[in-house]
């Protein structure tokens, strides 16, 4: 077993039925800009595996953050990463459903092409404040993380696989969003839903039916209400998101991923604490046995 990978609690055993959530809290380098994230999904796991009873196995050693380019974040990203796609493999052709705190977005570029592979009949919903569609040629900033769906969709080659469909990729709550971005956007292929009272309906529009793997990035939310590295105006508030939570628990759900929490919280609270507010807000979702 390497170093930074391990259960905290009783393991996968290698089978599963259709309907049973496996837990992984990945917490390596992931192209970070501090390391509040790394120790966000630490904590985020472990209130995971609490409140659903379950175990839990954790990836990735926590390092300090790089805050570097995307080429030098994904170099020292991979090795981890391609222990997290591994395991993903191991999961779905086991029938299994995972759900996975990360540190950040960035982890999705080895989740996602799997889910693609092994389940090409289901949406990506991808609730996030950012489209993350930008590819090495647009990205002023050079961050990792804003460009996941891109890579996901084989928009780019990040060396994890690129087999999500862009019609398979439903956004939530966006609204910040750059100009490249935008004209991709703008040809139809993604759909897009921003925020709003409606949000839920135009969501389950959008989702048509189909099964769900459900990303969330933490700001997506209001700003202040829980600890993340962004903070965009115009976000759910956490009964919003237990609105959506419910909404996707009407259909078949392939997958979770709960990232971008960080500790140190605006409100005061522990990281215990707003971790439990978060997972109270998602758990409509984590207590579906649609599978």
């Amino acid at each position: 077993m390497s170093a930074g990978e391990g259960s905290e609690f009783p393991a996968f055993p290698g089978a599963a039925t259709a309907s049973h959530w496996v837990l992984t809290a990945f917490h390596g380098r992931a192209g970070d800009h501090n390391d509040r994230a790394m120790a966000g999904a630490r904590v985020l796991g472990t209130e995971l595996a609490r409140h659903m009873r379950a175990g839990l196995t954790r990836i990735g050693q926590s390092r300090p953050a790089l805050n570097a380019g995307w080429e030098t974040e994904l170099t020292a990203a991979l090795p981890e990463l391609r222990r997290l796609a591994d395991r993903y493999e191991s999961l779905l052709a086991a029938g299994a459903r995972p759900v996975t705190a990360v540190n950040r977005c960035a982890v999705a570029l080895a989740t996602l092409p799997v889910v693609a592979r092994h389940r090409p009949d289901a949406c990506v919903v991808w609730l996030d404040a950012h489209p993350d569609l930008h590819t090495p040629t647009t990205s002023d900033s050079g961050y990792l993380g804003g460009m996941v769906l891109a890579g996901a969709s084989g928009m780019w080659d990040s060396g994890l696989g690129g087999e999500l469909s862009p019609g398979n990729i439903v956004l939530g709550g966006v609204r910040d969003i750059d100009e490249p971005e935008q004209r991709l956007l703008s040809e139809g292929a993604i759909s897009a839903v921003s925020a709003g009272e409606d949000l839920v309906d135009r969501l389950r529009a959008a989702i048509a039916g189909r099964p769900v793997y459900f990303h969330l990035d933490c700001d997506v939310l209001e700003p202040g209400l829980l600890g993340t590295d962004y903070r965009v105006p115009g976000g759910l508030t956490l009964e919003g998101l237990r609105a959506v939570a419910g909404m996707l628990a009407e259909h078949e759900t392939v997958g979770v991923e709960l990232g971008e929490f960080e500790t140190i919280q605006p409100t005061g609270e522990t990281d215990t604490q707003a971790a439990q507010r978060l997972i109270e807000a998602v758990s409509p979702l984590l207590d579906n046995t649609r599978g």
